[in-house]
């Protein structure tokens, strides 16, 4: 049994309408954790075990607590800047002048959460039935994207030399 023209276009102008409905928030990509396995990405390995100078020195046991090889990755890179994790910005001004030098911005993040949002709402929809390849965010963001082989050609014209530089690709 054959269905009517007029029910056919019907449902699809509906089914069309339907996706199109408004939403304030577009997401863009669809990269989401759905399985019942560990997330790759919140697992930081430990930092490797060292026999302490004075075993007196360690602390008492804390179930459930931090350890001494637990990753600190905010701590870690302020140290590996030169600053102190244990100052705060307060304690580390060195670090934030030099910082900015340049000037800062200071409503910088809610500029640049406008500026996304406004960009995602412009691209947000448009790979509705995903023919194109890769998701809604590479659609979006590809005018943005650095092309890393014609950067580092610019830079070895200028004589700056790269020499982590992989090969271009065949």
């Amino acid at each position: 049994m054959a269905m009517p023209r007029k029910t056919v276009l019907t449902l699809l102008v509906a089914t069309f309408v339907a996706g199109c409905g408004g939403r304030d928030d577009v997401t863009l990509s669809k990269i989401r954790h759905t399985g019942n396995g560990p997330d790759e990405f919140s697992i930081i390995p430990g930092k490797p075990l060292q026999t302490p100078e004075d075993l007196a020195s360690l602390p008492a046991p804390n179930p459930g607590g931090a350890n001494l090889t637990d990753q600190n990755p905010l701590a870690d890179g302020l140290a590996a800047l030169g600053g102190n994790s244990a100052g705060g910005v307060a304690g580390n001004g060195a670090l934030v002048n030099h910082a900015n030098r340049y000037g800062a911005t200071p409503a910088i993040r809610q500029t640049l959460a406008a500026e996304d949002k406004a960009l995602r709402q412009a691209h947000g929809r448009v790979d509705v039935l995903r023919f194109l390849p890769g998701d809604d965010y590479v659609q979006a963001y590809r005018r943005e994207w650095l092309d890393a082989y014609s950067e580092e050609q610019r830079l070895r014209n200028r004589g700056v030399l790269t020499p982590a530089s992989p090969p271009p690709p065949e």
